[in-house]
């Protein structure tokens, strides 16, 4: 049985990507992982180097490593670069609500809120590691 999916991304600022996903997006955080420890932190301390992140939002998680991080636990990933040729879509349930929050807050809206002909209201935007990142919801018609 699968229980969740939870993406993990490599990332060139730990701290950083936590801050934007917190302060723009609403995500809470949920723990971090100092360069070189082992241990678990739940809170950011500045000018401190995080290895590794998980921030969540309802029942969503998303996870962040650093990328020589990524490249020591992945070798295959080594050379790769940041980003992805992928998008993250979340399926919500207040989607203008998020529009106009995520647009109030500056944040890289790279498709604008619509209606698709699948019978989805939804818009993307652009995270402060250039991952794409989509937001739907529902609009009365069956979907995919």
């Amino acid at each position: 049985m699968f229980k969740k999916l939870a993406p993990d991304l490599m990332v060139s600022d730990v701290g950083k990507t936590v801050t934007f996903y917190t302060e723009k997006l609403g995500f809470k955080l949920d723990m971090l992982v100092p360069e070189n420890e082992k241990s678990v932190e739940t809170a950011l301390t500045k000018n401190k180097i995080y290895s590794y992140a998980m921030v969540s939002r309802d029942e969503v998680f998303v996870m962040f490593m650093q990328k020589d991080a990524y490249a020591q636990d992945l070798p295959e990933l080594k050379g790769a670069a940041i980003g992805a040729s992928a998008s993250f879509y979340f399926d919500v349930d207040n989607v203008d609500e998020l529009y106009d929050a995520f647009k109030g807050k500056g944040v890289e809206i790279i498709k604008g809120l619509s209606t698709t002909w699948y019978g989805m209201k939804e818009f993307y935007i652009k995270d402060c590691n250039g991952y794409i990142l989509g937001f739907g919801q529902r609009n009365g018609r069956p979907h995919f």
